[in-house]
């Protein structure tokens, strides 16, 4: 199925033309043609593009209502789609157009995969690493305006970690649509320019974070991709490191391994020689996560070794915000799952232990992926009371999250623990486990 062509709509949006009305505009400009409000809704809903002069004529519609100019690529008739140069201008386009198209429930329904999926990340490695951010306009934007965005950014991340995406992307949607894309169309030099586009970038980031949660793998990958392109327009290519980061772990999440490793090799490779250690520490481990998923025990090893290496001089708390779920006990986390992978149950637990130990010093989900990693290597090591005692302390904990990441967990422990249904334990583990699922509509 198409996406829809949110450019399109967004425009028509901020001009105040409806779908009748700018058929019968078309129609007005050239009398032989013979379009309506159905023919828009195609040309929105099914990305379709009409012949030529009729992409020009919307684009003389639209220049005149909103008194810019107007280019076919501008409202997305451009031909072929999607090959255009990114300016400044372009990026605001179509990062507002995306999430306008979220609050008004038009979601991307197709991942971005193969060489689609890569070239977002090419262009960020590409020159040039920043772009002239200097615009007019009758509201000018200030310091003040960037501290906002960076303050919501803090409360909403907060939010989603004591109760998961669902509920966060929906406020963030609104956020990004109503606050961020109107300051990114305001006045600013260039200096200014680039605090704004890296603080609409970090929201843009945790929307990504947000709909990858909520299971909208589309949109999430889409957020991220607008999150990196701010990134780059910002030249803060420590920022950009990350956004790459969080699509290797959706990546690993949709077990694409290669890819995976890809962007880490990228981020890794291009963020920088300000990349935060924090940063450095979860790339490592992600690699290293997807070589254990296709058997290669080498460069597991090699990327846990130097994940493990720079997290023992790592300080309490990294220095970058978004970075900040860096905490003790992440690289055992990662590193159990990892050697549960290559079915080395001992070293599994090990890790699984450490991190259960150093769980109190980071936030509510973390502590439940903790809790749930051990469960799992308990039932897999055929110990079910101590899989159902770490399993009932994950359930205590996920207790009032809407996260689709914290339903799989919990899903994946009922399941592992589902043959050991005559324990007493289990049995009572599975029973609120599936009532904690149920109430959730899950």
């Amino acid at each position: 199925m198409a996406e829809a062509n949110l450019l399109l709509e967004e425009l028509l949006i901020r001009a105040g033309v409806s779908n009748s009305r700018l058929a019968r505009a078309i129609v007005s400009a050239a009398p032989h043609l013979n379009y309506d409000h159905s023919s828009v809704t195609r040309w929105i809903r099914d990305h379709q593009i009409p012949r030529d002069p009729v992409p020009q004529i919307i684009c003389n519609i639209l220049s005149d209502q909103l008194r810019v100019p107007i280019s076919p690529a501008d409202i997305g008739m451009d031909m072929p789609r999607g090959q255009n140069q990114q300016t400044a201008a372009r990026l605001i386009a179509e990062a507002s157009a995306l999430w306008t198209g979220e609050t008004r429930g038009r979601l991307p329904q197709a991942l971005l995969t193969g060489p689609h999926a890569s070239a977002p990340v090419w262009d960020w490695t590409s020159p040039p690493h920043s772009m002239v951010l200097l615009r007019d306009g009758a509201r000018r934007a200030d310091v003040t305006d960037v501290a906002d965005l960076r303050k919501l950014r803090t409360h909403y991340q907060q939010m989603y970690r004591r109760v998961g995406g669902e509920p966060v992307r929906h406020l963030l949607a609104r956020t990004l649509t109503t606050r961020c894309a109107p300051l990114l169309r305001s006045a600013y030099d260039n200096h200014l320019g680039r605090q704004l586009f890296r603080a609409a970038g970090g929201l843009a980031a945790l929307a990504g974070v947000c709909a990858y949660d909520a299971d909208l793998q589309p949109l999430g990958q889409r957020h991220l991709v607008t999150a990196l392109r701010l990134a780059k327009a910002a030249g803060d290519r420590s920022f950009g490191a990350y956004v790459v980061a969080l699509l290797a772990n959706q990546a690993l999440f949709l077990d694409d391994r290669l890819l995976t490793v890809q962007y880490v090799e990228a981020a890794l490779r291009n963020g920088g020689s300000a990349l935060d250690p924090a940063l450095i520490i979860d790339l490592h481990a992600l690699a290293g996560k997807a070589y254990a998923r296709m058997g290669e025990r080498d460069n597991f090893r090699t990327h846990l070794l130097k994940s493990t290496a720079i997290a023992g001089q790592l300080p309490v708390l990294p220095t970058e915000a978004e970075v900040s779920y860096v905490q003790p006990g992440l690289v055992e986390t990662q590193a159990a799952e990892a050697f549960r992978r290559l079915n080395d149950l001992t070293a599994a637990e090990e890790h699984a232990r450490e991190s259960v130990l150093t769980a109190p010093g980071t936030h509510p989900r973390g502590r439940v992926h903790r809790y749930a990693g051990l469960a799992l290597i308990l039932a897999q090591k055929r110990r079910p009371d101590e899989a159902a005692e770490m399993g009932n302390e994950m359930l205590t904990m996920a207790e009032g999250m809407e996260s689709g990441r914290i339903h799989d967990r919990i899903l994946q422990v009922v399941t592992a623990l589902r043959p050991f249904a005559p324990d007493p334990a289990a049995a009572d583990f599975l029973t609120r486990a599936e009532q904690h699922l149920r109430l959730r509509g899950r």
